[in-house]
């Protein structure tokens, strides 16, 4: 199988990978005219990432449009359980984002629960009860700053003019829950596979004639009930330093400071959620040096910040919907 390492990815890869980012779901012809290369070009260089391991575009239900319960959960586990009890966790598919963090013995990840029911269960008897669990600490989250569509703004290889060609229509307002039909919940089935699967295999899964799924599709996108993202180690871009920001906001300033965050490009993800520490961020850096400058002249400047605590993460067992093997992405068992 071909391999792919971070010095071997050069600066069409990297402008690809943004461009994927910012729709993951434009056709090659699209994606070569903006990036000003051949349909053949781009295929080729999609291909070889995507056959390596280390990129996949992955569509993906948004959890307060459509009901999933969400919580961010810090588990504390015994040193030697951490990594069982991770791998055990990133193997649910109510379970996204399984990162192991700070010495080791931390857990953090978010549930996506169908129903409370199941969110309940979750908490209340099973990790619990799993061996070697020592603590399990549970935030709701009340409000998503940056993260789902918000593509992460790391990476700039592309210009303004690139990135809004690329830019969809779709123009998501906030409104009601909105109810998934079966055919909806075996179309994103697929796309949490393989969010580049095309009309035919989509029409297949879900019993509907290509041009009703390509309209349902467009409709869910639309509404803001799914979304695409890239999944993809940021360490093979060259950002090193990765850490989680609990982060204890006045009030009366929550809302500022989740939206001057969310104007961060260092952040992909950021939420109100409930406990003493009110917000919490990812952040993602070139190195410690770069974080340190994030942390002092960007967090420090925001009025209202009262706290800040900064826990690393070692490595990443689970992103949105793939388990990791050191930086490969690989798919997860079938449930």
């Amino acid at each position: 199988m071909d391999t792919v390492t971070e010095a071997e990815l050069d600066e069409l890869d990297h402008s690809l990978i943004q461009a994927l980012m910012v729709d993951g779901r434009a056709p090659f012809s699209r994606l070569a005219e903006v990036l000003g290369v051949s349909d053949q070009t781009v295929i080729r260089r999609y291909r070889r990432m995507r056959t390596a391991g280390i990129l996949r575009v992955v569509g993906l239900p948004l959890g307060h449009r459509v009901g999933l319960v969400e919580s961010w959960l810090r588990l504390q586990c015994a040193p030697d359980a951490a990594v069982a009890v991770a791998g055990a966790l990133a193997r649910r598919p109510d379970i996204a984002w399984v990162t192991l963090n700070s010495g080791g013995t931390e857990i953090q990840c978010i549930t996506k629960a169908r129903t409370k029911e199941a969110h309940d269960e979750l908490l209340l008897r099973r990790l619990p009860h799993t061996r070697r669990v020592t603590a399990v600490a549970a935030h709701s989250i009340l409000r998503m700053f940056t993260g789902g569509p918000g593509h992460w703004r790391g990476i700039d290889r592309l210009s303004a003019d690139q990135v809004a060609a690329l830019e969809g229509t779709f123009d998501i307002a906030p409104g009601e829950r909105l109810r998934l039909e079966d055919a909806d919940q075996a179309m994103l089935a697929v796309l949490a596979r393989e969010g580049r699967a095309g009309y035919p295999e989509l029409a297949r899964a879900t019993g509907l004639s290509e041009s009703t799924v390509r309209r349902r599709l467009d409709q869910l996108r639309q509404s803001g009930a799914c979304f695409f993202d890239v999944e993809i180690e940021p360490r093979l871009l060259g950002f090193d330093a990765q850490a989680t920001l609990m982060l204890t906001v006045k009030p009366g300033r929550l809302a500022d400071v989740g939206a001057a965050l969310a104007a961060c490009t260092e952040i992909p993800f950021a939420a109100a959620i409930t406990g003493a520490a009110n917000l919490v961020a990812i952040v993602i850096c070139r190195d410690n040096d770069a974080l340190y400058h994030f942390l002092t002249e960007r967090i420090g400047a925001m009025p209202g910040v009262r706290h800040v605590e900064v826990v690393p993460q070692l490595r990443a067992v689970k992103r949105a919907g793939m388990l990791m093997e050191g930086t490969r992405l690989v798919d997860p068992p079938q449930v």
